[in-house]
């Protein structure tokens, strides 16, 4: 049967968007989703391959921040330098990156992968911030941790200092706000075994509402 476009995107896979600030753990809770059936798309992952050496985005960026591109590959550290501090640069930088990462995600939602998956777990620190993402997602999962503990793991694991990592918590959006947005919450700031514990029922939600909502679809479109 020839279905309208509206119909093919309610056929889409059942999406969640998985968020939450610097060092709350969302890698593992989407390694717990992917080791329960989960199809994950990691948009850190995805801004990495546009990024990466001779990447579709480094024209661009060597274009907009002169001196950051040597020979096809992105000085990360110089970039980080430029934008950083800089919430106009920052933005002009997000305007290059995000709408490839955008369209990279697009297409790893209608692989074959993702609809074969019972859903699909969209992982995206700007969830909230960056245009377009929500407007994919059916509900939205917080990773959530205090700011000591993110302070915490990401000076003990990435070798950032203390001072450092609190900047980049003030330049995200606030956790509350976060939080205020979500309809799932994940309490990561117990030990790893705890994560695993949450994640378990949230995943048999997930199908539950997949399987409804595709049910739902088939019957009204038979």
């Amino acid at each position: 049967m020839d279905l309208t476009r509206s119909a093919r995107d309610e056929a889409r896979p059942f999406v969640v968007g998985l968020t939450g600030g610097i060092g709350s753990g969302k890698s593992s809770a989407a390694t717990h989703f992917a080791a329960l059936g989960a199809f994950v798309i990691d948009a850190d992952a995805l801004a990495h391959e546009v990024t990466a050496p001779h990447g579709v985005a480094i024209a661009a960026i060597d274009r907009a921040f002169p001196g950051t591109v040597q020979a096809g590959a992105l000085d990360r550290a110089k970039l980080r330098e430029q934008v950083f501090a800089d919430p106009v640069q920052r933005r002009r930088l997000e305007a290059i990156v995000h709408p490839l990462v955008r369209s990279a995600s697009e297409r790893a939602l209608e692989s074959a992968a993702a609809r074969a998956a019972p859903y699909v777990v969209h992982m995206v620190p700007l969830l909230f911030e960056a245009a377009g993402h929500v407007a994919r997602i059916d509900c939205a999962v917080v990773v959530d941790v205090d700011e000591a503990t993110q302070v915490a793991r990401v000076s003990s694991t990435r070798g950032i200092a203390p001072e450092a990592v609190r900047q980049i918590i003030a330049a995200q959006m606030p956790r509350g706000d976060r939080l205020r947005r979500t309809q799932f919450i994940i309490d990561n700031n117990g030990d790893p075994d705890n994560l695993g514990r949450q994640i378990t029922p949230l995943h048999a939600t997930f199908c539950a509402n997949a399987q409804r909502r595709f049910r739902t679809f088939d019957e009204g479109h038979t």
